[in-house]
């Protein structure tokens, strides 16, 4: 009986993928194999020493500490893509919010409740102060064309726009999914210089912390049009502010708000709502548990973040041994020769390797003890090991 852990609310649809049969799940739980969570934060958490996997239902693992899983060889899974149409929505509903001043438009109109019948009147000669611009015929810059940023592309196609797009490090599957019609930029400050709205889609690391700062505003056209639905780390806020007032962004649209950013004029805050429709929640909740069951049931990775994706066809009647293990030199033979001195004898084998750590599927033929996991344990540079029937 496999145990599962679940840190937030996690869709139904996802959980119902357990089988009572064969699992466990609660909130509050002994000794779990696997933890299913949103964005409840880890980094505070003793993780218990059954704890196998971890599933983070979104694309953010910031909420996670990874180095401390990847010591204990604990699987950390993240469900890029299953939220991307949710935010692609969003991010569409922020670009005509920022060209059009509906947000401004229904705040004045609610303020006229006392004026009575005179209400159809004033709208009438208030509303040139809330004129805007169409989106159609307009430039729009995307940097990150990955699951969220393809669609976002796609669409605004479709609506009549030009599209360019900045990702040094498209994947082939990301570009299949990206409209031949759009135009791919050489270099970020190339197409920050040419286009009337941009639109963030990258994660927020070391290097990118701070990306969009004085210098970028800088090289941006007067009254550009700016949407942040990746993180709000990536906009340096005292330059934004410099440059909302001076003219050089007309607005800002930020799905991450913080204080700093309130009540400031040209700043649309929205209350992280990128991914939170029913239908997101659902598809994140199936990926994360679709992914742990494989993981589990088969030793099988795809969507970690700190270990190579790796799938092993699993063969009748062949027993199997996931090794997780430091990226270092010999560890492959160390492995098997520690099997063949026991008279294990491999039927298939699969190593992945993933920066600093390794991964490892090997079916067996014949019976496996759990002596010999022991004594794989003991080898310097293994952090988990585990046997499946």
């Amino acid at each position: 009986m496999y145990k599962i852990q679940t840190l937030n609310k996690i869709s139904a649809k996802g959980l119902d993928l357990f089988s009572r049969e064969s699992y466990e799940v609660a909130s509050e739980i002994a000794s779990p194999d696997a933890i299913v969570l949103r964005s409840f934060k880890m980094h505070d958490m003793e993780l218990p020493d059954s704890l196998r996997a971890i599933a983070r239902a979104g694309a953010g693992t910031n909420n996670i500490p990874i180095d401390k899983c990847s010591d204990k060889g604990i699987v950390v899974f993240n469900t890029p893509g299953a939220n991307a149409n949710a935010v692609k929505e969003m991010v569409l509903t922020a670009m005509l919010m920022a060209s059009r001043d509906v947000v401004g438009g229904i705040n004045w109109v609610q303020g006229l409740k006392s004026e009575g019948e005179k209400v159809p009147a004033l709208v009438e000669k208030g509303k040139s102060q809330f004129a805007g611009q169409e989106i159609k015929g307009k430039k729009l810059g995307l940097v990150g064309l990955g699951a969220i940023g393809a669609l976002v592309a796609n669409d605004a196609l479709a609506l009549g726009m030009e599209v360019v797009g900045y990702d040094p490090y498209l994947s082939v599957d990301a570009a299949w999914e990206l409209s031949s019609e759009v135009q791919k930029a050489s270099g970020l400050e190339t197409m920050l210089a040419d286009i009337d709205y941009l639109s963030i889609h990258v994660p927020l690391l070391e290097s990118t912390k701070g990306l969009f700062n004085k210098e970028k505003f800088a090289m941006m056209k007067d009254g550009v049009k700016i949407m942040n639905f990746a993180r709000g780390g990536l906009v340096d806020n005292d330059d934004l502010k410099e440059a909302l007032v001076s003219g050089k962004v007309s607005t800002y649209v930020t799905d991450f708000p913080d204080a700093d950013l309130l009540n400031v004029e040209g700043v649309i805050p929205i209350p992280h709502l990128g991914a939170s429709t029913s239908e997101s929640e659902d598809n994140c909740a199936t990926m994360a548990c679709v992914q742990v069951k494989d993981f589990l049931e088969a030793g099988n990775i795809k969507n970690s973040v700190n270990f190579p994706d790796c799938h092993l066809h699993r063969t009748d009647g062949q027993k199997r041994i996931i090794i997780a293990n430091r990226n270092i030199p010999n560890m492959i033979s160390e492995i098997t020769s520690l099997l063949a001195d026991n008279g294990v004898n491999i039927g298939d084998m699969l190593n992945k390797s993933k920066g600093e750590l390794a991964y490892n599927i090997i079916d067996v033929e014949g019976e496996l003890s759990d002596d010999v996991a022991d004594k794989l344990r003991a080898v310097d540079g293994i952090i988990m090991v585990k046997l499946i029937d």
